[in-house]
């Protein structure tokens, strides 16, 4: 497998697009761009099994796009967002509301309690923006959000809702759908294009406790689209404390054609396991995979 190095020869260009709608671990947004600009020049749908904050479809606003996760209530979100995005900023205007008008803390753990009591996405949407560092935290034993609030308050509403009708316009020609991966990435076409960001196996397990998730599953599901004639791009883990640690991962000889190493910078996830100290030693990077 070819080690490739981003090059102008081998990109397609794809202007950076700084502006988060949802905090999210593992949020792409810094670098999206060049993610993006990985991806073949010409693609059919677009389709992004493992949409989270939705950094990298977010920045590419493909023309047409499948955009999913198993996780209901972020999906919920995104739905809102394409069907009815004045709801939207509603459920964030009430939450924001409550939250600033007493004693945070406190009014952040009532949301909190009352969306782990009946998971939704409005009240996912203010704890995504009012958590630690974005780290939306899931108990592996039940999926409770155990992340405590954060130091900064959360954006204000006029903020969001500028936020709220540019994802709108950017996503215009995308279906947000609640499925597993591999029965969305059993819909993709020769032509197509699957970037896949899974949750990292060094890294990230205890935050999609509440999800069931095989690396093995994911590669037959490649494998599958790449023999179809879909292009697919596999995000994966890579080097960890300031890339001293290899993070290893067995990938099937032949399934991918180039490897790429994108710098991530600091990582807020570890951050967050260490109690906000300083992160010298904890720069990561992202292996990207690439099918073509």
């Amino acid at each position: 497998m070819q080690l490739a190095l981003f090059a102008a020869t081998e990109s397609r260009v794809v202007t950076p697009y700084k502006t988060q709608l949802l905090k999210w671990v593992g949020n792409k947004q810094r670098f999206a761009h060049e993610i993006a600009g990985l991806f073949p020049e010409k693609i059919g749908t677009y389709f992004e099994p493992f949409l989270g904050s939705g950094a990298v479809f977010g920045t590419l606003a493909p023309e047409r796009a499948i955009a999913s996760d198993v996780f209901q209530p972020l999906i919920e979100i995104w739905q809102t967002l394409h069907e009815a995005p004045e709801r939207l900023k509603e459920w964030y205007a009430e939450r924001w509301h409550y939250v600033t008008s007493g004693e945070k803390v406190a009014r952040y753990e009532d949301i909190k309690a009352r969306y782990n009591a009946d998971p939704n996405g409005a009240d996912l949407l203010l704890i995504s923006r009012t958590c630690y560092g974005g780290v939306v935290r899931f108990r592996q034993a039940d999926g409770y959000i155990s992340t405590p609030c954060g130091v900064h308050d959360p954006i204000k509403p006029a903020s969001f809702f500028f936020r709220v009708d540019e994802w709108h316009r950017r996503t215009e020609g995308t279906e947000f759908v609640a499925m597993d991966y591999d029965a969305v990435m059993r819909e993709a076409n020769p032509g197509d294009l699957v970037y896949c960001d899974p949750p990292y196996s060094h890294s990230q397990a205890i935050l999609y406790g509440a999800q069931s998730f095989s690396l093995d599953k994911l590669l037959q599901s490649i494998a599958h689209c790449k023999r179809r004639g879909v292009y697919v791009v596999l995000s994966i883990d890579g080097t960890k404390r300031s890339g001293d640690l290899i993070c290893d991962i067995p990938i099937p000889e032949g399934l991918f054609e180039r490897e790429v190493f994108v710098n991530c910078g600091r990582s807020m996830l570890k951050r967050f396991q260490m109690g906000g100290r300083t992160l010298e030693n904890e720069v990561v990077a992202d292996r990207l995979l690439l099918t073509y």
